[in-house]
């Protein structure tokens, strides 16, 4: 039986469709499919008595040469052209369970809990988050062991043990957590860890057992350990430089003023400093995050003044003057109490954001920089939320419409074909003469995706444009003044000296492929974090981290750990 050529219309577009009489709707269906996207669960083909349905006799609808039909739907986000798999597809249970760990989105290890270490594994956890450590890890060798010696013991994971090289000893933990999702048992690293820093080897009061230790001290160490070892190449053939100074560590420019009474005959003295976290102060009127760091950068220190030739108050203040992509913030909230001999806790609760901006904090001069880049990010946000807005909105005067036509034409099907052709033709009259011209302007979310994609490639070239010369050529540095949280260490009890430590780490978005995204691939974030309580592991909503702000002995954060976001590198913007 010859085919009838056809022609369908949907959302403003006309296709030239051949119609099949011995074929049924569900093959007229895919045929519509490869020409509009719209998944064929989604169309509605309307005809004479409704819908057209799967096992409609195309025959039945005895269609003429050129005759019009209407199609309504729109294909879902999730629609893409099917292809066939790169890879032969490998079965969770067929894997081992190296490969089970190493796939995307598995359950990261925790740590088992070898007597009070939850402060050491909180912390491990947090500073494993941090892709460039990890790395840099991979390819770092100790500078005294031979070659067969080192390999051979990296498989036993005996490597920083053998050698009292901490920073060798974290590469191996690493390597050895990322090969299994259950709780690993890091004693190898704690041994080395108590003993290059025999603190950590303190034991309870009670005779029993270690000591409970300060997330933020162990922290601090190993740090240290890694910024003294883990070195990394320079640009335009520099020495190299230590990791942590490249992604970690920020730059203060200090001044020192002498008591007002003095200040004729001393000088303000001015400097700089490296640090590798800012401190949150928190005192009385301390609400936010912002509120303790300002304090931070402002302390009076007492010291001999030589014009008054005796001890006298001065005021260091401290402005930012570079800012590393990696920053960490410590809510100061041990101290001794001297009364009961022993640490304690500042309850109160202070919040924290989700973004940090940290311009306020800078120099005048590097501020300068970071304000034009900070401020674009925050236009192109508010461009895309608003073509959002407009999209569904679009979406839903779409849909009414959609709806108001398959009732009229309901309605009108008992109609005389006189009748309904009148009008259809006044219907049609009206229509243009209100809009200028078609009606029909709905955009395909094709369209829109285009557009989209065309707005946010231009928006990136000039985002790019305004980052500083000497900033982007400092590879570390956070060139926007802006940050996203991405680790949380918490505290749960009264005292440095007991309570309970966790820690949540940001998941990393799945990455999935879209041939509109740059490079042909796109991250999904999901909002969610992984909780790591020593060995369980679990996800967490972000609801549950705002909820970290302390208050009483409830879990509170002790170190945030942000990351700068992410900004438009040059070869997105050439591509």
């Amino acid at each position: 039986m010859a085919t009838i050529p056809i022609v369908i219309k949907h959302q403003g577009k006309k296709y030239n469709v051949d119609l099949d009489p011995a074929a049924n709707g569900e093959m007229l269906k895919l045929q519509l499919y490869s020409l509009t996207g719209v998944e064929p669960d989604r169309q509605s083909v309307l005809i004479k008595g409704g819908k057209l349905k799967d096992d409609t006799d195309l025959s039945k609808l005895n269609a003429k040469p050129g005759q019009l039909f209407t199609m309504l739907g729109t294909a879902s986000s999730e629609g893409s052209a099917l292809v066939a798999p790169t890879e032969k597809p490998k079965f969770l249970e067929d894997m081992t369970a190296a490969e089970a760990a190493a796939q995307e989105g598995a359950t990261p290890a925790g740590l088992q809990n070898l007597g009070n270490t939850c402060y050491l594994n909180s912390t491990l956890q947090v500073l494993r988050s941090i892709p460039e450590m990890q790395d840099e890890l991979q390819t770092y060798i100790p500078e005294t062991s031979s070659t067969n010696t080192l390999q051979s013991l990296t498989q036993l994971g005996l490597a920083g043990l053998a050698s009292n090289d901490l920073t060798a000893g974290l590469r191996d933990l690493y390597k050895q957590m990322s090969e299994t999702q259950e709780g690993y048992n890091p004693s190898f690293f704690l041994q080395t860890l108590r003993h290059v820093y025999p603190q950590f080897a303190q034991m309870a009061k009670s005779g029993h057992g270690y000591a409970q230790q300060d997330a933020e001290e162990v922290w601090s160490q190993i740090l240290h350990q890694i910024r003294q070892k883990l070195k990394v190449k320079g640009g335009n053939d520099e020495r190299d430089i230590a990791f942590i100074d490249r992604y970690m560590a920020g730059k203060f420019h200090t001044s020192l003023a002498p008591p007002a009474e003095v200040t004729e005959n001393e000088p303000v003295v001015e400097s700089d400093e490296t640090f590798l976290k800012l401190d949150c102060h928190i005192g009385n009127t301390t609400q936010h995050l912002r509120d303790g760091i300002l304090a931070g950068l402002s302390e009076e220190i007492e010291k001999n003044s030589p014009t008054l030739n005796r001890d006298a108050i001065y005021t260091k203040t401290s402005r930012v003057s570079r800012l590393p992509k990696y920053l960490t913030v410590h809510f100061v909230r041990f101290f001794w109490k001297k009364d009961v001999q022993k640490k304690a806790k500042i309850l109160k609760k202070v919040t924290f954001p989700e973004e940090l901006d940290v311009v306020e904090f800078c120099t005048d001069d590097l501020r300068d920089r970071l304000i034009p880049v900070r401020d674009k990010v925050r236009d192109i946000r508010k461009d895309e939320q608003d073509v959002e807005r407009a999209r569904k909105r679009q979406k839903l005067r779409h849909k009414q419409e959609q709806d108001r036509q398959e009732e009229e034409l309901k309605a009108q099907e008992a109609a005389p074909i006189a009748k309904l052709r009148d009008q259809k033709e006044k219907k049609e009259t009206k229509g243009k003469e209100a809009e200028g011209g078609d009606m029909d302007v709905y955009k395909t979310d094709a369209e829109y995706e285009a557009e989209r994609a065309a707005s946010i490639k231009q928006a990136k070239k000039e985002l790019y444009t305004l980052i500083d010369s000497e900033l982007a050529a400092d590879e570390g540095a956070n060139k926007s003044g802006l940050y996203e949280l991405s680790g949380v260490i918490t505290h749960q009890g009264a005292s440095a000296d007991s309570g309970h430590y966790t820690s949540f780490v940001k998941k990393q978005g799945k990455v999935v492929d879209d041939p509109k995204a740059p490079g042909g691939k796109r991250r999904e974030e999901d909002g969610k974090w992984w909780w790591f309580n020593d060995d369980k592991v679990s996800e967490v909503d972000s609801e549950r981290i705002m909820a970290l702000a302390g208050g009483g002995e409830s879990p509170s954060a002790l170190i945030l750990l942000y990351r700068a976001i992410e900004l438009p590198s040059k070869d997105e913007v050439q591509e």
